[in-house]
């Protein structure tokens, strides 16, 4: 397949991505907050478990993975992208080293990575990867994010794009407008449009094709601590005005983040988005914690059975899938007995 191709099926309609590419410090708190230690077989263990469900052939277009689990071998003894690989699903890479302190910003980031990038990529397509991930970070407040900040990340963003399109593989841009803050609904969409149209200036000048991409946006919500919360209905007509007036209509999908959404309102919201969508683009999932936490708990509880958690799994990835095409609801949520 060609990044045309590959970024099409990653996007295709009753399917998105599971993002499981938590660092070994962010697993470390995942696992510490259901009272299970960070063991590296630990960490495989709750990944392939997942990874073999049957959801993986019926909802997932795809798997981010951390450089640890692209590198690990299944209980079977073929390798995690090859077990990937058997369910129809396509492996994929996050390749960015984290966000760290923007140079002469006190409290703003930059996501670092490029140095030796494009060797990783080689070695990425040799153990198996046909996507990649980057992720820019961004915060509002009364001074954030800076013109700095905005620049500096639609910069990394594109020269990544370009350097992973060169590989064969296809680029998923993630510049995410964190819901940290008591910002509004009107404050997100302000930062989250020149976000996108700094990414988009910047993506076009480094000559990346943007067919042969994926957006990872967040979608447009209040502030964590805004007192004033938004309806479904508004979440979802500002998301999708906000990715129409600034996404170029040769980009094939949007697969969301879910940025601190519960898994039940990171449903709920795609689902609506999808109701009211009237673009070109597939709008799916590229969901986390909101696919895994209920399958975490319940692994955390009771390891060995293996089908209680699967069963846990494949729900969630079933409703997310179901909201992809704007079929969820609360009925077909509730017909799930653990």
């Amino acid at each position: 397949m060609n990044i045309e191709e590959i970024a099409k099926k990653m996007v295709s309609k009753g399917k998105g991505i599971l993002a499981a590419d938590e660092s070994t410090g962010t697993m470390e708190k995942r696992l510490k907050s259901v009272n299970v230690e960070c063991s590296e077989k630990n960490r495989l263990h709750f990944r392939e478990t997942l990874f073999s469900s049957n959801s993986m052939k019926t909802s997932i277009s795809g798997v981010i993975l951390f450089e640890e689990t692209l590198k690990q071998k299944s209980n079977g003894g073929i390798s995690i992208p090859e077990l990937i690989k058997k369910s129809g699903s396509l492996p994929g890479i996050k390749v960015d080293k984290g966000a760290k302190l923007l140079a002469g910003s006190e409290s703003e980031k930059v996501t670092e990575g490029l140095d030796g990038l494009r060797g990783r990529m080689e070695e990425y397509y040799k153990l198996g990867a046909r996507f990649a991930k980057w992720r820019a970070v961004y915060s509002i407040s009364s001074k954030h994010p800076s013109e700095q900040c905005i620049k500096s990340n639609a910069h990394a963003l594109a020269r990544y794009a370009a350097i992973v399109q060169e590989s064969n593989m296809v680029p998923i841009v993630e510049p995410e407008v964190l819901m940290d803050g008591d910002h509004t609904i009107e404050n997100c969409y302000d930062v989250t449009s020149k976000v996108l149209v700094e990414c988009y200036k910047e993506l076009k000048l480094h000559r990346v094709n943007l067919k042969g991409t994926v957006l990872k946006p967040n979608m447009i919500l209040p502030g964590s601590d805004c007192k004033k919360r938004a309806s479904t209905d508004e979440i979802a007509q500002r998301t999708l005005e906000c990715l129409k007036k600034h996404v170029p209509s040769e980009v094939p999908g949007i697969a969301f983040l879910s940025g601190g959404q519960s898994e039940i309102e990171a449903t709920k919201n795609l689902n609506e988005i999808n109701k009211i969508n009237d673009t070109s683009f597939n709008f799916t999932f590229s969901y986390g914690r909101a696919l895994q936490q209920s399958a975490l708990k319940t692994w955390a509880k009771s390891m060995q059975d293996i089908k209680k958690i699967q069963k846990v799994f494949d729900h969630r990835a079933k409703m997310n899938g179901a909201s992809t095409e704007a079929k969820w609801n609360e009925k077909l949520e509730q017909s799930f007995a653990a």
